[in-house]
């Protein structure tokens, strides 16, 4: 069994235990292959509910500060993201695009599940916010299939401010492979890269029922932590 297989073995039964987790459409999770999980993002624990209903071994990049070693908890946090096959990045600026792209390449290349929330960050209000366009780069320049995923349940667990994470179910539902062939070989070009970005938040609204935003999810936090408007 590998590493990942080990760790899963222990934590999938836990986390299901403590929070009932509702499945749906994992068949649409290709068997062999590389493919993108692209999902909505409620809150930091999602990769964790990803990982235990996918029926392969899902790799995120994980901001750097979470691998920090400083404290016991901190360091069994650490290698516990290391034992899935999380992959670090420094979010600075300048340094974090390159070597996203890059780490994101080497999983899919190797013909590995990379899940990823385009989004870019946590939803501020629960709605889907546009998406970042490097995910239509990463799909249309390796081929990879994208499913896309809408979780439900988890900003619940523990929203800002609490430190005790509360009891909730959770649902994690997969849909069927975005159609990108329209914009087959147009990862270079600006408006395709956007257009079938669009269809995957498309797509991902459909299944999560969430009202979309014409914004970036980071822009309104932005406002909201100078006390600006929210639109």
């Amino acid at each position: 069994m590998s590493l990942y297989g080990a760790a899963k073995a222990v934590v999938a039964p836990a986390t299901r235990m403590v929070w009932p987790v509702r499945t749906e459409g994992s068949h649409h999770v290709p068997r062999s292959g590389p493919v993108i999980l692209a999902a909505n993002h409620l809150a930091l624990i999602d990769p964790l509910f990803i990982g235990v209903a996918c029926p392969r071994p899902v790799r995120f990049i994980a901001k750097q500060e979470l691998f920090d070693e400083g404290t016991l908890p901190k360091r069994a946090f650490a290698r516990l993201l290391r034992a899935l096959g999380q992959l670090s990045v420094d979010r600075r600026p300048g340094q974090s695009a390159q070597a996203a792209m890059d780490n994101s390449l080497a999983v899919l290349n190797g013909g590995e599940v990379f899940g990823i929330f385009p989004e870019g960050t946590r939803s501020p209000d629960g709605r889907l916010y546009r998406g970042q366009t490097g995910l239509a780069w990463l799909a249309l320049t390796t081929g990879a299939p994208v499913v896309p995923v809408a979780l439900a349940g988890t900003e619940r667990i523990l929203p800002p401010g609490r430190k005790i994470p509360s009891l909730n179910r959770v649902g994690v539902r997969f849909g069927e492979q975005v159609d990108l062939s329209p914009w087959a070989g147009q990862a270079h070009r600006a408006r395709p890269r956007r257009e079938a970005t669009d269809a995957i938040m498309d797509a991902i609204a459909k299944l999560s029922g969430q009202e979309q935003v014409a914004r970036f999810a980071a822009s309104v936090k932005a406002e909201l932590e100078q006390g600006g408007p929210r639109r």
